[in-house]
């Protein structure tokens, strides 16, 4: 096929059946199919009809929808099934349809039909929930598997800078800044460094450095949030040189610490939706912390407030004057700029408290800033700028 030819393909399977006179048709069986796909979902006219929707031809029929699925997994890369899966969901209304095991069984599985199943978790029947937790563990356990080696690195190298020393016994010296900090004494005559002092670490590992308490927003806009920080959450439960806990709100406040062994567990703790009372998550995490120069709380919320914004205001500002490094999160996830309260975010930069996004692959190297109480704002603000 011609450079010409194929360019005029991509755009008739772009535009659609009305493209077809400008385009030409569609050769193959294979283009076609994948069109028909297309159009159930993004097409949204049809002969002697002006209103109908594209997708129409999905309807409600579980059926139907199985076929559909089937079909883009055959002729689509995974990462474009999981956006076309996302928009059914989102434009056909077929969020009732996952409930169905079937369907479950022939989705192509990521972060957000996670979320989607989440909202779901109180609805679904139980011929359905064995089907969900294994879509659930799936993404979870690939989620575990991208974040978790790194975060396990960046915060154990944190700590050990925290814990270094410089009076070291010999096991515990860190040769290489040992010897950076005394190259002024260096002899050439023996080719030989003279150490005046010694660097190294202290031998604090079996000791709980730091407690981390995450406070996560489950209303429904957080929901890929809500998945990213629960793998976080049971990666740090996991280190012992850390103290974990993990709360989710709504108006309500829900510990599910004793879920972290398993971040499915926690994922099906949660409800998604419903109101949002920060002021409340925040006094609940203040009864969390009892080390306040050793704490780490970060808040994950689009700072949307239903509850008392001004003791929000002050509760947070109360924890950074005790001396907890606080870290506000506009949304941990990969779903871009997200939707926030500018105001709220304003108000807690003035005391101090930058709010921003993150993206899961930067949160391990903002946790390792953060345990050694470096400068968020700017390291946020590099983020940026790249």
């Amino acid at each position: 096929m011609t450079e010409d030819a194929e360019r005029l393909r991509r755009w008739r399977l772009l535009l659609g059946n009305a493209a077809e006179e400008s385009t030409g048709g569609l050769a193959s069986k294979t283009d076609a199919a994948m069109d028909g796909a297309l159009a159930a979902l993004y097409d949204t006219s049809s002969e002697g009809s002006k209103s109908r929707r594209r997708g129409a031809g999905l309807g409600g029929s579980a059926p139907k929808v199985a076929r559909w699925l089937g079909d883009i997994r055959t002729y689509f890369p995974s990462s474009v099934v999981q956006v076309m899966q996302k928009d059914a969901i989102d434009r056909l209304g077929l969020t009732q349809l996952l409930l169905e095991p079937e369907l479950l069984d022939a989705v192509e599985p990521d972060v957000h039909l996670v979320g989607t199943l989440l909202s779901l978790n109180r609805a679904m029947p139980e011929t359905s929930k064995a089907t969900a937790r294994m879509v659930v563990e799936k993404v979870v356990r690939e989620v575990e598997e991208r974040i978790a080696q790194k975060t396990r690195t960046a915060v154990t190298g944190a700590l050990n800078r925290s814990a270094r020393i410089t009076n070291p016994k010999y096991r515990d010296i860190d040769w290489n800044r040992t010897i950076r900090a005394n190259l002024a004494h260096y002899l050439p005559e023996y080719k030989t460094v003279v150490p005046e002092r010694l660097l190294g670490y202290g031998r604090r590992s079996q000791a709980v450095h730091r407690d981390v308490v995450l406070a996560i927003d489950q209303s429904g806009s957080m929901a890929s949030s809500v998945v990213y920080a629960s793998v976080f959450g049971a990666v740090l439960a996991s280190m012992r040189a850390l103290k974990t806990s993990l709360v989710v709100f709504d108006t309500a406040v829900v510990d599910l610490t004793d879920k972290l062994s398993d971040p499915v567990d926690v994922l099906f703790g949660t409800q998604l939706g419903g109101g949002t009372d920060i002021n409340r998550a925040i006094a609940y995490s203040q009864s969390l912390i009892d080390r306040p120069t050793e704490s780490l709380f970060v808040l994950i919320s689009d700072l949307y407030e239903g509850g008392i914004r001004a003791e929000m205001l002050r509760r947070m500002a109360a924890m950074t004057n005790a001396g907890v490094q606080v870290v506000v999160l506009l949304a941990l996830s990969d779903d871009g700029a997200p939707s926030f309260d500018h105001d709220n975010a304003a108000a807690l930069g003035v005391l101090g408290i930058p709010a921003f996004a993150c993206t899961p692959d930067k949160f391990p190297e903002l946790l390792a800033l953060a345990l050694e109480r470096g400068d968020i704002g700017r390291w946020a603000d590099g983020l940026q700028t790249e």
